[in-house]
């Protein structure tokens, strides 16, 4: 390994970053003809890793692709991981494993064999409160057979990061077509009210985060009453706390127009903290 050097893992073979290239006739390039998922890499481990596999099995299915098999199981996807934060010389890292549809041809793929890389970066967790939050105007979801995973719809939130910029907001909650919330750019949407919890369900065409799986996993071993639904934008500014949630943070939001909020101090959303640390 080269000092100073970052890396990645394509095909199971670690190599410099700097080295790596994609050929023109990539059908990542051609076609997006894959997906992603973004993991954290902390205390010694990929977090929410059952998660992650369950939904990049999930996609693989979909797409019709053939996994190989460093990303058959969470341990050899633990040992992928692995490998390339030690080279890195990270004790932390955000992870993007992107999978794609190998060979070549037009729509009509030659193979289903899949590609992967897995690259690293560091990693900024963050549980910051969001001061404010809107409304998208410009884009809407688009519940479809691949909305639940990342990659394959990722013009929708390139333009949504690009409005909630323009708006100068410190985050964006996303409608369907219906006018039913959905969720944020990069993240899962909650709201408390009466003791329970909310969130939309995956039919608004919201990604199946990991971390929106692993908090309603864990309310419910707790107790806690939780409704995944269609829900206007009415009902949550109505709501008692909203929250953002995946693999980087917990935020609680402050305000959304003229709503305000006092999420982070929340109880139920301060149990929920904990109670994910002890999962």
């Amino acid at each position: 390994m080269t000092p100073g050097a970052d890396y990645v893992i394509y095909n199971g073979q670690l190599q410099t970053a700097a080295g790596f290239s994609l050929p023109h006739s990539s059908r990542a390039a051609l076609y997006g003809d894959g997906f992603f998922e973004t993991m954290v890499w902390t205390a010694g481990r990929v977090g929410y890793l059952a998660g992650h596999l369950a939904r990049l099995q999930q996609a693989a299915a979909v797409l019709r692709l053939e996994l190989p098999p460093e990303l058959q199981s969470a341990e050899a996807i633990a040992a992928e991981a692995s490998r390339l934060v030690a080279a890195t010389s990270r004790e932390q890292a955000r992870l993007r494993l992107q999978c794609w549809r190998g060979g070549a041809g037009l729509y009509l793929p030659e193979t289903n064999r899949a590609d992967y890389l897995l690259a690293a970066a560091d990693l900024h967790l963050n549980d910051k409160p969001i001061n404010e939050a809107g409304f998208a105007r410009q884009v809407q979801t688009l519940p479809g057979p691949l909305a639940f995973c990342k990659g394959p719809q990722g013009w929708l939130y390139v333009l949504a990061a690009q409005e909630r910029q323009a708006r100068g907001l410190g985050e964006l909650l996303l409608l369907d077509a219906h006018g039913a919330v959905a969720e944020a750019v990069a993240a899962a949407v909650f709201w408390i009210q009466d003791g329970a919890l909310y969130t939309p369900a995956l039919t608004t065409g919201c990604v199946a985060g990991v971390r929106r799986a692993h908090l309603l996993q864990v309310a419910r071993e707790r107790g806690i009453e939780c409704h995944e639904g269609h829900f206007s934008a009415a009902q949550v500014l109505a709501s008692e706390a909203v929250f953002t949630a995946n693999v980087a943070g917990l935020r609680a939001v402050q305000r959304i127009e003229q709503s305000l909020f006092e999420s982070e101090d929340h109880a139920l959303l301060q149990d929920l903290r904990v109670w994910e640390q002890v999962a």
